[in-house]
């Protein structure tokens, strides 16, 4: 699972550099050179690698800087020299973050992402893969970067979920991988995300959707980048061998050795492919062949992870350039300050004694202020509270003493109308001796005049009674203005009789007013009506 775990990953970090690789502002004629013998002459790349890192040094030129380093460090890593590509990308890391190149940030955290991966540093794998998808996606937002860093790191992540057998997730980087991809012409296909697709779709058993795919990418690279068929043909011996032909897939295990060797790339194919042919010639009984094969990958695989690697010792004891240079700078600015502060120590604890003094007093005085306050407001409050109590008496006394006289001035209309009834009455009855005009002007005047008293009542109940009309009304909508006149006759404590007088009508009429007035209020039987009105 190593093996197939670290194809995978060298796949996507070869692809980020194919497809949409990083072309640097300046170049140089060692820069040339390195390039053109990546894989052909290692020693030869290797060493101009490091004369271009040498001339960009010289000339302060940061960002080429970094990118030479990143180059030798990927040719590291493809000649499975991990140790000193795990240094070269801790030193770029550095240098990237000093100069605040956000963009170089991003690829080398891709590249560390595989480097921890290869050593199961899972955790430290998906934090910088995850670091490297930010800053990309962030990048590309801002329209500084092409989409295709993006569709890179996604890839990453694809790759990452594949290998732990998360074909579902893995699935889904994948799609957002194309979700960002934009052909320049119709029918365009990225021939990496292609690969990639066959390969989980023959993991999902769709083998002749696979097949297909497959062979469109071989067509591909065979005429744009041969170096590459060495994981294509490793992808159509996994189908094959998915397909129990066995002949196929041995062919093809067999081809992507044959082109590692002839391009000097992706060597670390030589295991997995060696691995993958050791168990096939195994289960065909041709033993010789499947021990030379175990051999060949076991021999490989030692030199990188075993005991006595020098890639494994390094890597794990995590001692890289980077961490060591930051751990020299915090220690240059602790040991800056610790000097500062045994110079001012003495003035320091002087004034953290008077600050908080000053604190102390603050507070106690905040609340001496904060309690004189609270206890001013409650006196207050129960001074202004007693006032309005005082008030409100004084308010009620005088509607009462009001309503008093109120009452006994509507008792005087009330003897008053007896008088002149009675008077009305005699005049009727003695009217043959009497002017009939003129005992006709008396009566009009008089009836006229028993109208006007209750309008003179009404007028001065409002004034003492402001609110009680609305405030009954308001609870009683379906009141009429007759029951309104009862209830304020009512409330004043007049007899039946009396409101008969006051309204120029009969205590019977008064007696089934009261008996409707009842039921319209919703009164019982033992409910008492006065006292009920008198609330209002």
């Amino acid at each position: 699972m190593r093996s197939l775990f670290i194809a995978i990953l060298v796949l996507s970090v070869f692809f980020s550099n194919a497809v949409i690789g990083q072309t640097p502002n300046q170049t140089n004629q060692y820069l040339e050179e390195a390039r053109k013998y990546k894989f052909l002459d290692f020693e030869k790349s290797a060493h101009n690698y490091e004369k271009s890192i040498e001339f960009f040094s010289t000339k302060k030129d940061t960002f080429n800087l970094i990118n030479s380093i990143n180059e030798l460090s990927e040719l590291y890593g493809h000649n499975l020299n991990y140790s000193k590509a795990y240094d070269g990308y801790w030193k770029a890391l550095f240098l990237a973050e000093k100069s605040g190149d956000k963009f170089s940030k991003s690829r080398i955290h891709q590249s560390l992402g595989w480097l921890y991966s290869f050593y199961n540093r899972n955790a430290k794998a998906l934090e910088n893969f995850a670091n490297a998808l930010e800053i990309s996606k962030k990048l590309s937002s801002e329209n500084k970067i092409s989409a295709d860093y993006v569709i890179s790191d996604y890839f990453s992540m694809t790759n990452y979920y594949t290998y732990n057998r998360d074909f579902e997730t893995a699935s889904k980087y994948l799609d957002s991988s194309y979700l960002y991809f934009r052909p320049k012409f119709e029918g365009d296909k990225n021939y990496f995300l292609e690969s990639e697709r066959a390969f989980l779709l023959a993991n999902e058993g769709k083998y002749a959707q696979a097949e297909e795919s497959l062979m469109s990418s071989y067509k591909y690279f065979k005429e744009n980048k041969e170096s590459y068929l060495v994981i294509i043909h490793y992808f159509l011996a996994k189908l094959y061998q998915g397909k129990n032909e066995m002949d196929k897939s041995k062919f093809h295990y067999n081809q992507s050795l044959k082109i590692s060797s002839l391009h000097n790339s992706h060597m670390n194919y030589r295991i997995i492919n060696h691995k993958e042919l050791s168990k096939l010639y195994y289960d065909s009984k041709d033993y010789k062949k499947a021990f030379f094969h175990i051999k060949e990958a076991l021999g490989l695989e030692n030199k990188i992870f075993g005991i006595n690697s020098k890639n494994n010792e390094y890597l794990f004891e995590i001692k890289d350039q980077y961490r060591l240079q930051k751990q020299q700078q915090e220690l240059t600015i602790k040991e800056r300050r610790l000097s500062e502060l045994g110079s001012k120590q003495k003035i320091s604890f002087l004034s953290s004694i008077l600050l908080f003094a000053i604190l102390i007093f603050l507070i106690a005085t905040s609340f001496i202020v904060f309690k004189n306050l609270k206890q001013k407001h409650k006196t207050e409050k129960r001074i202004l509270k007693q006032k309005q109590q005082l008030k409100l008496k004084e308010n009620k006394k005088a509607i009462e003493l009001k309503n008093k006289e109120l009452a006994k001035s509507a008792l005087q209309l009330i003897e008053k109308d007896e008088f002149i009834v009675g008077l009305k009455n005699a005049l009727s009855q003695n009217k043959e001796s009497l002017n009939p005009n003129s005992i006709n002007k008396i009566i009009k005047s008089i009836q006229s005049g028993v109208g006007s008293n209750w309008k003179e009542f009404e007028a001065r109940f409002i004034d003492i009674n402001q609110n009680f009309y609305k405030n009954i009304k308001k609870d009683f909508p379906s009141l009429t203005q007759t029951d309104l006149k009862i209830c304020a006759l009512i409330k004043l404590n007049f007899s039946s009789k009396d409101m008969a007088s006051l309204l120029g009508i009969s205590v019977e009429s008064i007696h089934t007013s009261r008996y409707r007035l009842r039921k319209k209020l919703s009164l019982e039987r033992n409910d008492n009506l006065v006292e009920f009105i008198s609330g209002y």
